[in-house]
């Protein structure tokens, strides 16, 4: 019998930061995920018929996983055991099999509650396959990447996936007037209070994370609280003293996970779509959060051909300039390029009449059109050539008044290239119809002899 446990159990306590001491401890405690956590959803009815199957828990930081995962720990009737994958290797983890594997001889079933789960490579995730397939251990692990990217296939296909939202701000002012109002875990009992507009500020400036926001209101009113250093003049606070209180949030972002392809993305849909203001936040966020310059440069490059193309020749020429300088100068002057070839992608006409084209003529040959070259076009600069005819018939553009003969340079009916009629591709389009019907095609639409 440990005399002292309580003792420190207390001491524990004392130094636990306020997002810890006030972690929900039943479900009608836990705020948010409604989806899968209210009455009657999935989850509740899996732990109320301990039916509880391994489970993957997915989101954002501080939308309560962890949490999740101690509150299934208390419904549960299988033995409970955590690991942090950051922590952890393959000899933990073969210690909590064997105990499962005996555990299992008097009817009790293991939880394994894997905190950070795309730590762990592999091979490493490989270790729980086959006691997971038998049913030997029920899995939960947790992680803010895409599960789909950092878990193992069979570990996904032999469990559930519940995706976690980021917290509203609404949910977070809950969580922060509760944090006000509890005397036993939370700041009641130094009589705190706070304005309203200071817990919005707290809960919009959080970004759907509990832990920073109540992270926040802590430092406030301890700041707070040290100052006074009186009972008669209790903490209040205020919006100046929640911002002063919000630090400055490391920018979410990495460079190889799931967001880097989500805001690469929204980058160049952005400049698609002609919107420089987001394309610009979007590019800041890449900035901001260590990206290579170079593939933002690329990115850009790739844009002004595949969705501007012709209808602004230049977008593609600045691109290509953007990327030089940001390979001459770095980071971080090359920033400027950047902005200002992605505010010019982003505002220039668009066309992608280019990537139509060049995809139905890879199309075309994918597909088995291997057209012969005509025998006027081909090569007659060896010697023998002038006998077997070739290069007979051919019509040198130079020497026609328009530059542009009437002859035939495919041997079959085919118009991949349809320009649009915005910004200088209208002129190129008035120019191919000119001649296309010069040389007997269709103006536009595509087709075989």
């Amino acid at each position: 019998m440990d005399l002292f446990a309580e003792q420190r159990a207390e001491a524990r306590r004392r130094v636990q930061p306020l997002a810890v001491r006030l972690r929900p401890r039943s479900f009608d405690e836990f705020v948010g995920q409604e989806h899968f956590v209210g009455p009657g959803r999935l989850l509740r009815r899996l732990l109320a018929a301990d039916r509880l199957t391994s489970a993957i828990l997915c989101g954002p930081a501080g939308c309560g996983k962890t949490t999740l995962a101690e509150i299934i720990a208390a419904h549960t009737r299988a033995a409970f055991v955590t690991l942090h994958a950051a922590e952890a290797g393959v000899k933990d983890v073969r210690a909590v099999l064997d105990a499962a594997r005996e555990r299992l001889l008097s009817g009790q079933r293991t939880v394994l509650f894997l905190d950070e789960i795309h730590r762990f490579n592999r091979a490493q995730q490989d270790v729980l396959l086959k006691d997971v397939e038998e049913g030997t251990l029920i899995l939960i692990g947790a992680t803010t990447e895409n599960p789909f990217f950092a878990v193992n296939g069979p570990l996904l296909s032999r469990s559930q996936i519940f995706e976690l939202n980021a917290l509203t701000p609404e949910q977070l002012e809950v969580l922060l007037r509760r944090a006000l109002a509890d005397r036993e875990r939370g700041l009641g009992a130094l009589g705190a209070t706070a304005d309203d507009a200071a817990l919005r500020l707290i809960a919009r400036s959080a970004e759907g994370d509990a832990r920073r926001a109540l992270t926040a209101l802590e430092v406030a009113v301890v700041s707070l609280s040290a100052e006074t250093g009186s009972a008669a003049a209790p903490p209040h606070v205020t919006v100046e003293v929640a911002a002063e209180s919000m630090q400055r949030k490391v920018v979410p972002y990495d460079a190889t996970g799931d967001l880097h392809y989500d805001i690469a993305s929204a980058f160049i849909k952005s400049m698609r779509g002609s919107d420089p203001d987001a394309a610009l936040y979007w590019l800041a966020r890449m900035l901001e959060g260590g990206e290579d310059p170079r593939f933002i440069a690329r990115r850009i490059a790739i844009c002004a051909s595949e969705d501007v193309g012709n209808a602004d020749p230049q977008a593609v020429i600045l691109a290509a300039a953007a990327l030089q300088v940001t390979l001459a100068v770095g980071v971080p002057e090359c920033e400027y390029a950047l902005a200002q070839a992605t505010t010019y992608v982003a505002c220039a006409p668009k066309s992608n009449a280019v990537t139509v084209a060049i995809g139905a003529a890879r199309q075309d040959v994918r597909e088995g059109l291997a057209l012969p070259v005509p025998n006027h076009l081909r090569d007659r600069s060896y010697a023998g050539a002038a006998r077997l005819g070739r290069g007979a018939g051919y019509q040198y553009p130079h020497n026609d008044p328009a530059g542009a003969p009437a002859q035939d340079y495919l041997g079959a009916l085919r118009c991949y290239y349809n320009p649009t009629e915005r910004g200088f591709e209208a002129q190129i389009a008035a120019t191919l119809r000119r001649l296309r019907e010069a040389r007997g095609r269709p103006p536009t639409e595509t087709g075989t002899d």
